[in-house]
């Protein structure tokens, strides 16, 4: 009787803990999306998903710009059943190839007339080398994006208003960009242990926060904004690929992560609501620009480098 007590005090305890202290900010944005367009990278599953059933059920046009074409097929089918919107569409997108990339660039140009809102989403914890012998980490989360962004810009251009919504983490506060790694390795870090890809992963981040800082200032006097973001502590399934015993040290933490439909709201406010405009190049968390950001994320000289070795990689310069 006393170990049925105690559960339920732990499981009352539990319930009270995500319905207040991790309970995170909605985005309070009631804006329709009828007419617009909408890509989002990574949508087949977690806040991807989230995002893009959201929009959907706001009337946009929606593009699953997805990898795995068998999992993103049965999300399209889900989302238009659920939502009623039968203008979701799946185009396939390997951001570990920059071929990909721009094929489904051309493939979204030569069909898409607008585009009004890009989410890049998708980010990954694996380890390995992408198609082009870049880091896996770095090159999907940061240099798939990077092209995807610049190919499509024009059109953002001419849809405007328009807004890039990069999804990037806290994560970014213990991470760094070695130019020396980059150059020489192709990579943002040595090593493939558990602990490594997590590193390169914070690093990541802050190549996210970092494009968004630079995107924004180069796109001052168009009617294209931008916004990098902090989810919060979300389950995912971004570490499926971790050993098991990583797994096991790390179950315990996922007792205090929120869910999905949670984690994507701050991707939602900064896609959706009006008036945040002049905060372009800011990053968000509990759908609120967090204005004193580490200087390593406002780094101008670094934002800048960034951006051209990114050029460089991407055969843009």
């Amino acid at each position: 009787m006393l170990l049925l007590l105690g559960a339920l005090l732990l499981l009352g305890g539990y319930f009270l803990l995500h319905v207040t202290l991790l309970r995170l900010p909605r985005c309070k944005s009631s804006a329709r999306f009828d007419g617009k367009t909408a890509v989002v990278t990574g949508a087949n599953t977690g806040i991807g998903k989230t995002t893009a059933m959201d929009l959907a059920r706001r009337g946009a046009r929606v593009v699953l710009a997805c990898r795995d074409r068998r999992r993103a097929e049965a999300t399209v089918q889900e989302i238009i059943q659920e939502t009623g919107n039968n203008q979701v569409i799946l185009m396939q997108l390997d951001l570990a190839s920059l071929q990909s990339v721009r094929s489904f660039a051309e493939n979204f140009l030569r069909s898409e007339s607008r585009l009004d809102l890009l989410i890049n989403n998708a980010g990954l914890l694996n380890g390995g080398k992408t198609k082009d012998g870049f880091g896996m980490i770095f090159g999907v989360n940061h240099l798939g994006h990077f092209l995807l962004t610049m190919l499509l810009l024009d059109r953002l251009k001419a849809s405007g208003p328009s807004r890039v919504v990069n999804v990037a983490s806290k994560a970014y506060t213990m991470g760094k960009v070695d130019f020396n790694c980059l150059t020489t390795l192709r990579d943002l870090a040595l090593g493939g242990s558990d602990y490594h890809l997590f590193q390169k992963y914070c690093h990541s981040k802050l190549c996210n926060v970092l494009f968004t800082y630079e995107l924004a200032k180069r796109l001052q006097g168009t009617d294209v904004t931008c916004y990098s973001l902090h989810p919060g502590y979300i389950k995912t399934e971004i570490t499926r690929d971790f050993s098991f015993w990583s797994k096991i040290i790390g179950a315990p933490f996922l007792l205090f992560a929120t869910d999905a439909e949670s984690g994507a709201q701050t991707t939602l406010h900064c896609a959706l609501e009006q008036g945040i405009e002049h905060l372009s190049g800011h990053y968000f968390t509990q759908c609120a620009p967090l204005m004193n950001i580490e200087s390593k994320a406002r780094d101008d000289a670094t934002a800048k480098k960034l951006w051209e070795l990114s050029e460089s990689f991407c055969g843009l310069s």
